[in-house]
């Protein structure tokens, strides 16, 4: 897809309501400083849409992405981070549930861990409950040119053996810097949201 119009449409609270779009979402989710903010950027041919920080935890809300009136990019907040509160953790976990059981146009939902290590426990965790919700994630290994090319194929294999990931699932390894991956990534996200969705569905539910 070629990304011509972006817009920031709806921006959900934890008191707010789920939007009922009637055009098809991809959810992001990923643990605090991830690099899914500097993804979506990315994605979105932007260099600030989504705002990055080094402060980690900075997004509290669900934010809807209307990408050239055709689809919804949605980015979750992070998680993860030690030092926000438990109530806000908690608070921030229900909203997620509530948007996963509750939207009816979310066709994938893509998780990110960082290439350069083991998954971590809440990495698990989010894997193990958008499953739970019924979706099969599809895994982006951000932070790509933090390791060298020979170290891919073995850090990869970590992701999925510490996940336990279910057969079918695919990791797309992916760089902020180099944008290695990008067209991947796009590649998918096409299958799910054009008219060939169907074929889409099959590939990535397998």
């Amino acid at each position: 897809m070629v990304v011509k119009t972006v817009n920031l449409e709806t921006v959900c609270g934890v008191s707010s309501v789920v939007p009922k779009n009637h055009k098809p979402e991809i959810a992001f989710a990923g643990k605090s400083n991830v690099g899914k903010s500097s993804l979506i950027n990315g994605l979105m041919n932007r260099k600030s849409l989504a705002r990055t920080s080094a402060q980690p935890g900075k997004t509290q809300t669900i934010n809807f992405y209307n990408i050239n009136d055709l689809m919804y990019l949605v980015d979750l907040p992070g998680y993860g981070y030690a030092k926000v509160p438990q109530k806000e953790k908690e608070k921030w976990g229900k909203m997620i549930e509530n948007y996963l059981q509750k939207s009816k146009q979310l066709k994938a939902v893509f998780l990110l861990v960082d290439i350069r290590h083991a998954p971590s426990g809440n990495d698990k965790q989010m894997y193990d409950w958008i499953v739970y919700q019924g979706f099969h994630p599809i895994l982006v290994a951000t932070k790509l040119d933090k390791i060298k090319r020979s170290q891919v194929s073995k850090q990869v294999k970590l992701i999925k053996d510490t996940l336990q990931v279910e057969p079918g699932i695919q990791i797309l390894p992916f760089s902020a810097q180099t944008m290695q991956g990008r067209e991947e990534i796009w590649a998918v996200m096409d299958q799910l949201v054009l008219p060939e969705e169907e074929t889409g569905q099959e590939l990535y539910e397998a």
